[in-house]
């Protein structure tokens, strides 16, 4: 391990991954517990016509892709506050015309196009040190609004209509929440990738809830699972040469299954 380390594209990775996990555990079980898993793919595949436009205009792709999120975040959450029964129709729609914006802009831009699978399934290897500043700040902003307005955002996603009764601004937490879901997404393509993005955000918090059901000690737990498949996605990815992003998920994927197994297979024993 201390081998691989020596290689400044691994530091730059692992520091990647656990900003990443970092930023999973605290908004993971926020996006889990309102159920907007739909809505945070919805962001994700927006980011793409971000990217390519950005490619277009040759500026830095983390940029357009937070500027596209940030406006779909804003525009989700205004049709959210208005109550349209089309919001899922609408999160679609975007979607799919997100996806089709960047391919179009990478297309007519002149020159060698870039590998468009390291945007749809990332590359943490690649990651540079410009962008882990971005990602770095990102994170900080993430965290910080959390544990500012931690009570609120607790209280709309277990309950709104308490939340309402206590004369708590729902709708300004709403819309807070869903731009630093949009920040959180940004955050996460670098690592997984835009098609990979949902499985980052929920894996951990999923394996968390089958050892908890206290708030914090989920956000806690989503953390430490983050961390811990990250790292692990990392060194199997290079180890045998596996698509970084994939391996993440897969690992995430396998855990959450051992973790549910052996928590089956315990209450057998009890009950017998």
């Amino acid at each position: 391990m201390t081998g691989i380390l020596s290689y400044e594209f691994m530091q730059n990775a692992l520091l990647a991954g656990i900003l990443a996990s970092i930023v999973c555990g605290v908004i993971g079980p926020f996006i889990v517990t309102r159920r907007m898993v739909f809505v945070s793919g919805g962001l994700s595949h927006a980011a793409f016509g971000g990217l390519g436009i950005a490619y277009w205009l040759g500026i830095r792709p983390l940029f357009g892709a937070l500027a596209f999120v940030l406006a779909a975040a804003v525009l989700i959450g205004r049709f959210e506050e208005k109550r349209l029964n089309q919001n899922d129709l609408f999160i679609g729609i975007l979607w799919a015309v997100g996806v089709a914006i960047g391919i179009i802009f990478i297309h007519i831009t002149p020159g060698y196009a870039p590998d468009l699978m390291a945007f749809l399934f990332g590359n943490i290897l690649t990651v540079p040190r410009t962008d882990m500043v971005i990602m770095l700040i990102l994170v900080l902003i993430v965290c910080g609004s959390v544990g500012l307005f931690y009570n609120g955002f607790v209280a709309i996603a277990l309950d709104e209509e308490y939340a309402r009764a206590r004369r708590l601004p729902v709708a300004a937490l709403k819309m807070g929440l869903m731009i630093l879901t949009a920040l959180a997404i940004v955050t996460l393509i670098q690592v997984v990738g835009i098609l990979l993005v949902i499985a980052l955000l929920t894996i951990p918090v999923a394996v968390a809830s089958e050892l908890s059901r206290n708030f914090r000690r989920i956000m806690l737990l989503s953390v430490i699972c983050g961390i811990l498949v990250c790292l692990s996605g990392l060194v199997t990815s290079y180890l045998i040469e596996f698509p970084s992003g994939a391996s993440i998920i897969l690992i995430g994927g396998i855990l959450l299954g051992l973790v549910k197994g052996i928590k089956r297979l315990t209450y057998r024993r009890t009950a017998s």
